[in-house]
């Protein structure tokens, strides 16, 4: 399977795709005016601590105050049981100063999510300096290798003398100890820049901030399996390359300038799969299709068949609809970075068989994903839920804002229902104040129906009120949007 990573980099925002097969696989976004900010080190200072929530808020300089839970604090338990964190005013108190790490970005009115837990990271390691602890990620599956990378870091780490704890990523397959020894190295340098920075700093102020997405994305998505790395953007292109000189040499020749006519991202479809990432509707292969609806709380995947109609049974045509939407519902989720609670509904499935491998073929294509992912469990109902680790806007909050017309109701009235009201209100208002005529201004579908379909209620209102009714259309008018005024 060939991959290759596309760069698009304008004054206005930075995109980039990973592409594998001619397929798009997962994109990100980050605006120059709205950077994301996870992994950013801030000095920030205690605003305003809540025992009855035992958490806090800290400022650290942004509009919104960063919010810390008792959880994410690393500090020495003091007269707790086990399991219990304590009560946050044993750590914090307002006005205090604070070293703390963003884990989750601002996400509508809520604040950046904080931790004191602190980490930074390179191209095969992530150093966490409190903690005594070495780990290595659960991707790299083979026994035998990540016996090897932990014996290669150990060594590493007793000729460097280095404190604190290590997570071997997921890039280090394969590697040899000589790159885990240069990425300890970087690392302890880059530590004690950000204490010995840390210590002039007034709170709140940024410490530390972390790669823009670009060279995020040379760190994080590389693989043996990327064949070309492409960036539209010359200055970009040196940056990618003096960062791969200096941390994964072996993909400087992979990295080429697009200077093209044709736009980038219009070349390899990926505007099209972006805007198709947006709707709620996703077509499969096969004639069935996703319905995905994603709300503050939760999103749900629903599976239908819709004009598969298979070659054999029933059973069958549901068995391999299911087995296609698992495979499109890892990518629809990696593509519009959906996260938290996730309820699929496959359809149901009478085969015990059957739901095995579609819940093993799940399994299987989450596995690939960089975020982490959780199957909780099969409801009674036949419902999957899962969980996908969030730590920033969705593609559709990122790119979309609530629609105007329907304030972010997904549906507006019909038009028959606003005519109605229309004359509900005429009959209350006629009860309530003395005039001689109605003058409705409304939509041009509402005024329609009410001198065609809706005549006679409008003749019979006349009638009963004693008063002319009269209507003007109004062309910029939205169809909910309608007033009456008396003459």
């Amino acid at each position: 399977m060939s991959s290759e990573i596309l760069i698009n980099i304008t004054p206005m925002e930075t995109r980039v795709a990973l592409v594998e097969n001619g397929v798009l696989q997962d994109v990100g976004v980050e605006r120059t005016l709205h950077r994301g900010i996870v992994g950013n080190i801030y000095k920030g200072k205690v605003v305003r601590v809540l025992p009855g929530m035992q958490a806090a808020f800290v400022d650290i300089g942004l509009e919104k105050a960063g919010f810390i839970h008792v959880d994410d604090i690393l500090r020495p338990l003091v007269n707790c049981e086990p399991g219990d964190p304590g009560d946050i005013r044993q750590y914090l108190r307002e006005g205090q100063s604070v070293v703390v790490q963003v884990i989750k970005d601002p996400i509508s009115t809520k604040g950046a999510r904080l931790s004191t837990q602190l980490s930074v990271s390179s191209r095969f390691l992530v150093y966490m300096p409190e903690v005594d602890h070495i780990g290595i990620s659960q991707r790299i599956e083979d026994e035998a290798e990540r016996e090897r990378l932990r014996r290669e870091l150990d060594a590493a780490l007793a000729d460097n003398e280095s404190k604190g704890g290590y997570i071997i990523r997921t890039a280090a397959e394969g590697v040899e100890g000589e790159e885990l020894a240069k990425d300890v190295l970087f690392l302890q340098r880059l530590w004690g820049h950000i204490q010995e920075t840390a210590r002039h700093l007034t709170a709140p102020a940024a410490i530390y901030e972390d790669l823009p997405l670009y060279l995020r994305a040379m760190r994080d998505m590389a693989q043996p399996l990327v064949e070309k790395v492409r960036v539209d953007s010359g200055e970009a292109y040196s940056k990618l390359c003096d960062f791969a000189a200096q941390f994964n040499p072996d993909m400087v020749p992979l990295i080429e300038c697009y200077s093209a006519d044709r736009p980038l991202f219009y070349l390899y479809g990926v505007e099209d799969e972006i805007s198709r990432a947006l709707e709620k509707k996703v077509p499969l292969k096969s004639g069935g299709y996703l319905v995905i609806e994603q709300t503050e709380a939760m999103t749900t995947v629903d599976v239908n068949t819709g004009a598969f109609v298979g070659h054999r049974n029933l059973e069958e045509t549901i068995f391999k609809t299911n087995l296609e939407a698992a495979s499109t519902i890892a990518r629809q989720l990696r593509l519009r970075n959906l996260g938290g609670i996730i309820i699929i509904d496959f359809i149901d499935m009478q085969d015990p068989e059957h739901r095995r491998q579609v819940l093993r073929a799940l399994e299987k294509v989450l596995s690939r994903d960089r975020a982490k992912t959780t199957i909780a469990s099969v409801s009674e109902l036949g419902l999957v839920e899962m969980t996908r680790k969030r730590t920033s806007e969705s593609l559709g909050q990122m790119l979309c804002e609530a629609c105007s017309v329907c304030d972010g109701k997904g549906s507006l009235k019909s038009a028959e229902t606003i005519c109605y009201e229309i004359l509900r209100e005429i009959l209350r208002e006629a009860r309530t104040f003395e005039c001689d005529a109605f003058l409705v201004l409304a939509a041009p579908v509402v005024i329609d129906r009410l001198l065609d379909e809706d005549s006679a209620y409008v003749a019979d209102l006349e009638g009963f009120v004693g008063r002319t009714i009269q209507f003007r259309v109004e062309s910029m008018y939205s169809r909910d949007q309608y007033d009456i005024i008396l003459v």
